[in-house]
C-alpha cells in the first residue's frame, strides 16, 4: 500500500498551523506561449480510496478567465507556494484538469481522459467519480461574497464605466438551495454557471525548508503510486 509523501504530510501541517497560507502563485502559457502567472488559493486535498500517495490539490477560478483556455490546451503546469509562517516552499509539479459548467464546456477545449503519467485522476475517473457533484460541492463551501464574484463581467475586460460600475455588482450570493426569490436564483445559477473546479495531479515536488539552518532541500518525483525522495542541494 502507497503512503502519503513527506512533502504532503507537511504541506498539510504547514496549512493547517497557517490557516491563511493557502495561496500559491500558478504559471501557465498562452497560445503564443508567453508565459502568465497569477495567484490562487487551494481549497482541498483530495486522494483515492486507500491510496494516499495519490494525492490531488483542488481550486477554482472563473471559468471565463484566459487562464481556463490555456490550462486545458497546456495542462502541464508548476505551481509555487510559500508558506510564510513554516518558512517552507513547495514548487509543485503536474497536470491540471479543468471542470467547468456543462453549458460552458463547448467554449473550452475538450479535457482529454487522465494520461497514463494521471493515476490519481485515472483511478477517480475508472470509479465513476462525479466531478459536477464535487464542484458543486467545493462551489457551496466558500463564503457568500466570493460567490458573487462569478457574478461580475468576465474578468479581464475593459470596465468603461470606471470603479464606480463596480457599485451596481452583487456583493453576496446565497447557495443554489438557500435561494429564495427569482432574483437570488438567478445570480445563484449564474455565479454556479462561472464557476470551475481546477485540479491538480502533482508528479513533481521540490520542497525547500528555509527555517532550519543550513537550509534544507528535497526533490520528490512519483513513479508510478509510490514517491521517490532526492536530498539536493538548496
Amino acid at each position: 500500500m502507497s503512503t502519503a509523501p513527506r512533502w504532503l504530510t507537511a504541506l498539510k501541517k504547514a496549512t493547517e498551523e497557517h490557516s491563511k497560507s493557502t495561496l500559491f502563485q500558478l504559471a501557465t502559457v498562452d497560445a503564443q506561449n508567453r508565459p502568465h502567472v497569477r495567484s490562487m488559493i487551494n481549497r482541498d486535498f483530495m486522494d483515492v480510496e486507500g491510496k494516499p500517495g495519490l494525492p490531488l490539490l483542488i481550486s477554482s477560478t472563473d471559468a471565463r478567465t484566459p487562464k481556463t483556455r490555456e490550462l486545458a490546451a497546456h495542462p502541464s503546469v508548476e505551481l509555487c507556494w510559500w508558506i510564510d509562517g513554516s518558512g517552507d516552499q513547495f514548487r509543485i509539479a503536474g497536470r491540471m484538469r479543468i471542470v467547468p459548467s456543462p453549458e460552458l464546456k463547448t467554449s473550452l477545449p475538450p479535457s482529454a481522459p487522465a494520461p497514463a503519467d494521471c493515476p490519481a485522476l485515472a483511478a477517480h475517473d475508472a470509479a465513476g467519480m462525479d466531478w459536477q457533484k464535487v464542484r458543486r460541492e467545493q462551489f457551496e463551501a466558500v463564503s457568500e461574497h466570493m460567490r458573487a464574484s462569478w457574478c461580475r463581467p468576465p474578468p479581464g475586460e475593459a470596465l468603461p464605466g470606471g470603479y464606480p460600475a463596480m457599485d451596481e455588482w452583487p456583493t453576496t450570493v446565497k447557495k443554489l438551495a438557500e435561494a429564495e426569490t427569482e432574483e437570488e436564483k438567478k445570480l445563484s445559477q449564474e455565479a454556479f454557471r462561472n464557476y470551475a473546479l481546477v485540479i491538480l495531479e502533482p508528479s513533481e515536488v521540490d520542497w525547500v525548508q528555509m527555517a532550519i539552518k543550513p537550509n534544507r532541500r528535497t526533490r520528490f518525483r512519483r513513479f508510478g503510486e509510490e514517491w521517490k525522495e532526492e536530498v539536493i542541494v538548496p
